[in-house]
């Protein structure tokens, strides 16, 4: 299928490894020029190399820490008239309600709430003027059934939603769609650190953990950030303009739930 933004221009946050690596690939075999961050120049480097050889497409990487008013500022004025906005943020660590202080939350909400409002009041303005735009926000399956151990990313990533719900509806008319992705367990770095947590934890070898967690998703695996990625490009592609604030899970069925 043609997604309809050859040409198009795209700034991906959290993009040299994971599912942001997985959306980027996504956008640049559609056509779709890139502006990459992450914080690791040398990873993000290679990333942005390997981007241009396969797809042929324009890859800016611009390395820095998006939750630092600076570092967003250089981000910004690399990816200036960006058509399309993706948002992904590392999540805070796992542990017990008892565990956190203020800081805690006010570093993960900064990090998973504020960064990408800030991100997307930036840009929005120029989709809006031009009469197009898309955003697409990698959230968490969290967001609709809790993980008990990640109580700061349950939280910082509820409070994003509740800001996507009233902003995608105030810009559709203007040709702009903001939806949010909520991936399930998927084959990443982040996955691999709470496995090994668990494993630790527990005592056991970390391929017991995989195994068990992988059978207690329905498709009966973890998911991969290519086939993330393509969710993703079709929601920022022509075809996606009806759809709007919406939160979109992509879990193997791991989430229990009729509607």
């Amino acid at each position: 299928m043609d997604l309809g933004i050859r040409g198009k221009r795209a700034l991906v946050c959290a993009g040299s490894k994971g599912l942001g690596r997985g959306c980027a690939e996504a956008l640049a075999e559609a056509g779709v020029d890139l502006v990459l961050n992450a914080r690791g120049a040398e990873a993000l480097e290679a990333t942005a190399a390997a981007i241009r050889s396969r797809h042929g497409v324009r890859v800016t990487a611009v390395a820095a820490d998006v939750t630092e008013a600076a570092g967003r500022a250089r981000l910004l004025a690399a990816a200036e008239g960006a058509d399309i906005l993706v948002t992904n943020a590392a999540g805070p660590p796992p542990g017990l309600w008892s565990d956190w202080e203020r800081e805690d939350f006010i570093k993960a909400i900064d990090a998973n709430m504020l960064t990408p409002i800030a991100l997307m009041k930036a840009l929005l303005p120029g989709m809006i003027e031009r009469g197009w735009g898309r955003v697409v926000n990698i959230t968490s399956f969290a967001v609709k059934a809790p993980i008990a151990q990640l109580g700061l990313s349950n939280a910082a990533r509820a409070g994003l939603t509740g800001y996507v719900a009233g902003t995608a509806r105030q810009v559709a008319r203007h040709g702009v769609a903001i939806n949010n992705l909520l991936p399930g367990v998927h084959a990443t770095d982040r996955s691999d650190a709470l496995d090994r947590g668990a494993a630790e934890a527990r005592g056991v070898p970390l391929s017991q953990v995989m195994a068990e967690r992988a059978a207690s998703i329905p498709a009966g695996r973890y998911g991969t950030a290519a086939e993330f990625g393509a969710m993703c490009a079709f929601l920022c592609s022509a075809r996606a303009g009806f759809i709007v604030g919406q939160n979109i899970v992509l879990d193997g069925g791991a989430l229990n739930a009729t509607i």
